[in-house]
């Protein structure tokens, strides 16, 4: 079944002035415009495609990746506004997303960005942004477990740290405790579930937990150390903030890598600080 705003692979069934018709498995056609084709095209062959509703509410398909597709949240730009709404850069050619007044929170202002969610409309079937996320991102019903690895799109900022959209459909929290390394609102990020509470609160971590942490910190330390000559200038005795520059780890990260590296003898520590052996 086509759908917009959903990537599917179709087969190419016709060739048109237009550009190439293709149709799913139940035969319903779209067209993908000249633009997206080659003259090596032809009837049979399988396409990947986006497919959405252009300017004149026909569905159309394109070879273009679109930023946000339906069920994901994004942080889009808003590149013009009407009386009705706003419209934002979703990465398609000549074609903006809509973002309507009643989806709005507070306003939204042209060459700003901003957190939206992108739906199928019920009654039109087209691709729609809001910033209304509740109906949508929620922690009524968990979906990931602790330990899992999650995309994670920061959201909002706090004094405590930054509000989080986990696989576009929970809120977490990510503790300013536990960074080491700058973290932006919109920000795509790998994270990792490190809990979840009797009321459903996750809170996530951008490092692993456990074992897999240490040795995951081990070859984050192992390669800054080859592309830096094969040594730094850090040790046990470095300050935190010092050792968070360098590496983006707290200290006891480093120090636990340091100590595998060490353990293993792939490392040793000098005056200067610490280096590559021959191993």
């Amino acid at each position: 079944m086509l759908k917009a705003g959903h990537t599917q692979t179709l087969t190419v069934t016709r060739v048109s002035e237009y550009g190439l018709y293709l149709a799913d498995e139940e035969g319903a056609e779209v067209l993908l415009p000249n633009r997206y084709t080659s003259l090596a095209d032809k009837a049979g062959d399988r396409k990947e495609v986006f497919v959405y509703h252009d300017s004149e509410d026909r569905l159309v398909a394109t070879t273009e990746t679109p930023l946000l597709r339906a069920g994901e949240a994004g942080f889009l730009k808003v590149v013009d506004k009407t009386p009705h709404g706003a419209f934002l850069d979703w990465g398609l050619y000549g074609k903006d997303l809509f973002l309507p007044n009643r989806n709005q929170q507070g306003g939204v202002f042209t060459g700003h960005s901003y957190v939206v969610y992108l739906y199928e409309d019920d009654i039109t079937g087209r691709c729609v942004a809001t910033q209304r996320l509740k109906s949508f991102i929620n922690n009524d019903t968990i979906t990931v477990k602790p330990r899992e690895e999650v995309p994670l799109l920061v959201a909002s900022e706090s004094p405590i740290g930054y509000r989080v959209i986990v696989r576009n459909r929970h809120w977490g929290m990510l503790y300013r405790n536990q960074l080491f390394r700058p973290v932006a609102v919109g920000d795509r990020l790998t994270g990792f579930v490190s809990r979840i509470t009797e009321d459903n609160r996750i809170d996530v971590s951008l490092q692993r937990q456990g074992y897999a942490q240490v040795k995951d910190s081990a070859d984050v330390l192992r390669r800054m150390l080859r592309d830096n000559g094969g040594s730094l200038p850090l040790g046990d005795r470095s300050a935190p903030e010092e050792i968070a520059a360098r590496t983006a780890m707290s200290k006891k990260a480093f120090k636990r890598a340091l100590g595998m590296l060490l353990k293993s003898g792939e490392a040793e520590a000098t005056d200067e600080g610490i280096k590559l052996t021959d191993r």
